[in-house]
């Protein structure tokens, strides 16, 4: 299965009591969980039960939303690689903040070898990745985009900023579909990335021209929006809008919830 953009906002735009919270709210504990989640000790058998602890309410929150369970499996998947890239090297790595290592009697090519510090280290971190990407993942499928950089806005992000994410939203479905022009182009000329039958070479290089062809039309959209956006009067005074929308009493039992969850973490 490949995850799109139409099935991210497809999923953003359900209607469930956790896409109904205020996206402000949402970001507030999204950042909340992931700083708990990398402040907790480095080195401590009780981080396990804690995060264990916030997994279980995200997961909870998770099947309220009721997001596709195969979508959000993807997504989480299609993230882990990146942190599983930095988990596998811990047990091989002496970190200077552990005092004395027990070397793992398993012998090793290359002279390398494993500690029992390094794989419980290895361990807690991939807990804590697990926890920040479940809390991402739980907040990008219940908002959609362009809510998301309002409720940002909203929070005290500089207007320059979030007037540049506002046009990135607006016009990385136009990107998104541009990109799709050229896959199925390159789907009637019996293009298949997979193939085995091709030099990987051969491969290599159409992708390096999808790329750059992407880039090219992407610089032309980009000069062809701007010059249309002087000529209906855009300058740097210009700003997002946003109407107003306030905290509701079901965003403020959230919070006392998700705050509550964390303190419960800490006592436990």
């Amino acid at each position: 299965m490949e995850i799109t953009l139409t099935d991210i906002e497809r999923e953003a735009y359900k209607d469930s009591p956790v896409h109904r919270l205020d996206g402000r709210v949402k970001i507030l504990a999204t950042i909340a969980i992931i700083i708990f989640a990398v402040s907790l000790p480095r080195m401590d058998e009780a981080n396990f039960m804690k995060l264990a602890i916030i997994e279980s309410y995200l997961i909870s929150l998770l099947a309220i939303a009721k997001l596709n369970p195969l979508y959000t499996l993807m997504r989480f998947l299609s993230t882990l690689p990146f942190g599983l890239a930095i988990v596998i090297v811990q047990p091989f790595v002496r970190q200077p903040f552990i005092d004395s290592f027990t070397v793992y009697p398993l012998e090793l090519p290359l002279g390398l070898t494993l500690t029992y510090e390094g794989i419980f280290f290895g361990m807690v971190l991939l807990a804590k990745y697990i926890v920040c990407i479940t809390a991402i993942v739980l907040m990008s499928s219940t908002m959609k985009m362009s809510d998301m950089v309002t409720s940002a806005r909203r929070l005290g992000m500089p207007a320059e900023f979030t007037l540049i994410l506002s046009m990135m939203v607006r016009y990385l479905f136009v990107f998104w579909i541009i990109l799709k022009r050229i896959r199925v182009a390159q789907k009637t000329r019996l293009f298949h990335i997979w193939n085995k039958d091709v030099p990987r070479r051969w491969i290599l290089e159409q992708v390096a021209y999808t790329i750059s062809s992407l880039f090219i039309r992407s610089y032309e959209q980009g000069e062809r929006t701007y010059i249309s956006m002087l000529c209906r009067g855009y300058s740097s005074a210009n700003n997002i809008y946003m109407h107003k929308n306030k905290i509701k009493t079901s965003d403020v039992f959230f919070l006392i919830v998700t705050a509550g969850i964390l303190v419960l973490s800490v006592v436990v």
